[in-house]
């Protein structure tokens, strides 16, 4: 009999959401048309929301509705699998409305189509209004359609207005309290969603299930049992499209405020009270204040950093990052980081984590690992505790979303044969079909006013403190206290001295 994994489903809840209308400011840019508006036809297309329902899309680019809905079309095609009918029954609900964002005629006329489109497709004043514009819009953006009248919600719940901003959430702390406090002061913050699109992946959310609807995991989920922690979020592109934004923001900006923050605090976090968005997340900023912050004076010994040199990416020659378009021929800004991380409570107290991320790896790959202390004492002479290979929880976030155990067992052959075993599973096999997008995740939760998988500003305060004494490190050039930027050949994990940080605690990275 072939082996097999299999499911059953127990309980699968799914609310729809109130009739409401998405207006998407940048809608003619790269984020609205390979994200969002797909995402949006997928969720009606699965009659996940309302019939009384539409997108309306602002930019500054000249386009007529009938411009916009050509665009609507090839988005969906390029994306999603659709029925005819489906495609045009969405594309009727979509229109456009072109302008410049701070130009008081732009937001009047944006009311009245807003009021107009609500009469027609009856979703009672409610909207979602998604900022997929430069971050640092987001705040005049805000003020502008509050002036306007368009963030004011209706009386005891009877329509809402709800924000979704994109990160980066600031540049670091000064920044990004500024902005907390600029879009605080029109904005409440259950009416703010901002998105970390890590959290809609399935394996991510899957950390809760697997950690609190489990009792053959939560009692080893703690410093006797667990050895240390891996986080790695590797590309194996180079910056592309995206080199003037990079310069700007590096790696430790671009991946480790949010996405390699986040993973490892549903990783780490105490079981909250229940699923309520409020309570998960107060665990997560509670673990999140428990790290211990990067001794200022000793970084370079708690922190890598790395810049890929020319080198080999998925079998084609690939160019240095100093040799990339709009890059600076002397650039410092990194391309990889690597760290180690403590987490100062009851639960994880001598626990190692190891976060690394980087650009022109040998692969792309997003995982979890949890590897478990070896056992006390072997009977199975002469294999020592040593000989045996501790087991390893890997939770595969991407880009083939799944689980996998390793354990030891007995082999074929021998008395003593025993060797890895690795049960897994992948959501295609056991599901059938690939995962939902995140970004349909986090819109439906949006829609619902369910703010459990978006970032709340204490949280955002608290990832970027973690992070100022490096930055105000790096950005003095100060290698005595911050280490040297290190290259690596593209093709490559990192730069060698990536290795010291779990090397010197007799650990290693794990081989993908």
């Amino acid at each position: 009999m072939d082996s097999a994994v299999t499911a059953r489903l127990k309980v699968c809840v799914e609310l729809t959401p109130k009739p409401c209308g998405v207006v998407v400011f940048g809608a003619s840019g790269d984020l609205a048309q390979r994200k969002l508006l797909p995402a949006l036809f997928s969720l009606w297309a699965r009659k996940l929301i309302p019939p009384s329902f539409f997108v309306l899309g602002c930019a500054r680019t000249a386009m007529t509705t009938a411009e916009f809905r050509e665009k609507v079309r090839a988005a969906i095609a390029r994306r999603c699998t659709a029925r005819p009918e489906e495609c045009e029954a969405f594309v009727r609900r979509c229109a456009y409305l072109a302008g410049e964002y701070f130009d008081p005629a732009f937001h009047a006329t944006l009311a009245k189509t807003l009021a107009e489109s609500g009469a027609e497709f009856g979703t009672g004043g409610n909207a979602v209004f998604y900022l997929a514009v430069p971050p640092s819009l987001y705040g005049a953006l805000v003020g502008r359609l509050s002036a306007a009248g368009l963030l004011r919600q209706g009386e005891n719940g009877e329509s809402w207005r709800r924000v979704v901003i994109e990160k980066p959430f600031g540049r670091d702390l000064a920044s990004a309290a500024a902005l907390g406090r600029e879009i605080g002061r029109v904005l409440a913050e259950d009416q703010i969603y901002r998105i970390d699109h890590y959290l809609g992946k399935e394996t991510v959310q899957n950390v809760l299930m697997l950690r609190f609807a489990n009792a053959v995991f939560e009692p080893l989920w703690n410093r006797r049992y667990v050895d240390h922690v891996q986080i790695t979020v590797a590309e194996s592109i180079g910056v592309e499209h995206r080199a003037g934004y990079f310069e700007e923001t590096g790696l430790l900006r671009d991946m480790f405020q949010n996405h390699l923050f986040m993973m490892l605090s549903l990783t780490a976090m105490e079981p909250p009270a229940s699923f309520a968005a409020d309570n998960v997340r107060n665990e997560i900023v509670k673990v999140l204040r428990a790290v211990r912050p990067f001794p200022a004076e000793d970084i370079r010994n708690w922190i890598v950093r790395g810049q890929y040199a020319a080198g080999e990416a998925e079998g084609k020659a690939a160019p240095a990052y100093r040799a990339e378009k709009n890059v600076a021929p002397d650039s410092r800004i990194e391309t990889y980081v690597a760290a180690k991380l403590g987490i100062d409570n009851w639960r994880w107290k001598g626990v190692p984590f190891y976060l690394r991320a980087g650009k022109r790896l040998p692969r792309r790959m997003s995982e979890i690992a949890i590897a478990f202390k070896s056992v006390p004492h072997s009977i199975f002479i002469p294999l020592l505790p040593e000989d045996l290979s501790p087991n390893v929880l890997v939770l595969n976030v991407q880009p083939e979303e799944g689980v996998a155990l390793t354990i030891q067992a007995k082999q074929p052959g021998a008395k003593l044969c025993m060797g890895d075993l690795t049960m897994k599973f992948n959501y295609r096999d056991v599901f059938g079909g690939e995962p939902p997008e995140a970004y349909e995740r986090l819109l439906l939760d949006c829609m619902l006013g369910d703010q459990t998988l978006f970032l709340r500003e204490d949280t955002i305060e608290v990832a970027w403190s973690l992070l100022a004494p490096v930055l105000d490190a790096w950005s003095r050039a100060d290698e005595e206290r911050a280490g040297p930027l290190y290259p690596y050949r593209a093709g490559t994990w990192g730069p060698e001295e990536a290795d010291a940080l779990p090397g010197r605690d007799g650990r290693e990275w794990r081989a993908p």
